[in-house]
């Protein structure tokens, strides 16, 4: 008797058409779809022009993006619009783009999980300046920390400023899997 050695409800491989389908159905072009599979544009064509069949984890992928196209979208990250931009990663992943008007005291984030332990504000989809103030010293050690006036020297800050503390140290915190990137600049 021949083992079934496919356990899941996917086809063992993609085709040219099958690329050119999810890529016409995502309104995205040949660079677009590449940004998005993290492949190059390269890829794309190759996949789009090549009789060969197709495999690896594009296939599971393709399959969610044909079923809810609203994924690709999801994970978009918007034009930045703000002087500031905090970028909020468990391990290597995105999990919340933060844009800061630091003069209007405006916050505006976009969270890229569902799990919202893993978001910036947890789940407070709408912070407000404080919450983002909290949130840049839940990031860095405390004000109150002992010797920190030392701390503070061996990293050539001149005063205790929470979001240059981050830009220093990525915003690690012994002990959690967590880091923010800073962009700064419209």
């Amino acid at each position: 008797m021949k083992k079934d050695r496919n356990k899941y409800a996917l086809p063992g491989h993609l085709n040219k058409d099958d690329i050119k389908r999810m890529r016409k159905k995502l309104q995205m072009t040949q660079n677009e779809l590449a940004e998005l599979l993290n492949v190059s544009v390269k890829t794309i064509e190759n996949w789009e022009a090549n009789d060969r069949p197709i495999t690896g984890p594009i296939v599971l992928l393709s399959r969610i993006l044909l079923e809810t196209p609203e994924m690709a979208e999801y994970y978009r990250i918007p034009e930045k619009t703000a002087p500031l931009r905090l970028k909020y990663y468990w391990y290597n992943t995105l999990c919340t783009v933060i844009d800061v008007n630091m003069i209007q005291r405006k916050v505006k984030i976009n969270n890229y999980t569902q799990n919202v332990l893993l978001c910036a504000f947890g789940g407070n989809q709408k912070p407000n300046y404080q919450d983002y103030e909290e949130f840049l010293e839940s990031r860095c050690f405390p004000e109150t920390r002992d010797k920190m006036k030392i701390q503070l020297e061996e990293l050539d800050i001149p005063y205790y400023d929470p979001l240059l503390i981050i830009e220093k140290t990525g915003g690690r915190v012994e002990g959690d899997p967590f880091r923010v990137e800073i962009e700064r600049g419209i």
